[in-house]
């Protein structure tokens, strides 16, 4: 598929990595929405900012821009965007669409994203809270997703369940071998192996070139 070798950028190197609780939708800005009732745009669009500020916090905003080949066309995200989400507990965005105005850019919001552009064009938003499909990565609303600039990946919701577990076990480990025996060394990798088991999920994590 196309969106398996897209290019991908990352947002600012010096934001720390985030996790938080999906919240999906679908965007077109290639062209200008049909025509409908005032009442029916204003419905739509405070229902999704209803949907990002609702549920589980903090989220992170995961944007399916449907334009196929022109994808990232008209950029959704720039100061207001990434100032409102921010404000209603978003974390970051990934999005296969396009950004802009990254110099008033939200401070602390991360982001990965399929380009960089200049202007909004007819950028909207079609639907959100279902599955989607973000640069090869199925996602669904409320999912578990961690990222960093190098990528994003959905954690299982059973191995999220075992990650405080395994910290402890981590940080007992280092403090009873200090300077690192071969024992400490076996049972860490054995630890890693158990608490990133979501790399060989199915929604394993993409590289992002940077």
């Amino acid at each position: 598929m196309a969106t398996r070798r897209a290019r991908r950028i990352a947002g600012f190197r010096r934001c720390e990595p985030v996790v938080g609780y999906a919240r999906t939708a679908r965007i077109r800005a290639r062209v200008a929405r049909r025509r409908c009732r005032a009442e029916k745009l204003l419905e739509l669009r405070h229902g999704y900012y209803r949907y990002i500020d609702a549920g589980r916090k903090p989220s992170l905003v995961l944007i399916e821009d449907l334009d196929g080949p022109d994808a990232g066309y008209g950029a959704f995200w720039g100061e207001v965007q990434s100032a409102i989400h921010r404000g209603l507990g978003a974390l970051g965005l990934v999005t296969n669409g396009s950004v802009r105005d990254i110099d008033q850019w939200a401070p602390g919001f991360q982001f990965l994203a399929g380009s960089i552009g200049p202007s909004h064009a007819y950028a909207h938003v079609v639907e959100f809270g279902g599955e989607i499909d973000v640069l090869g990565m199925r996602v669904r609303s409320g999912d578990i997703v961690h990222a960093d600039r190098h990528g994003a990946v959905v954690v299982p919701a059973e191995a999220v369940a075992g990650l405080p577990a395994a910290a402890r076990q981590d940080r007992g480990t280092r403090g009873a071998h200090p300077g690192g025996s071969a024992r400490a060394g076996q049972q860490r990798r054995a630890i890693d192996r158990s608490v990133f088991a979501a790399r060989r999920h199915p929604l394993r994590r993409r590289a992002v070139r940077v």
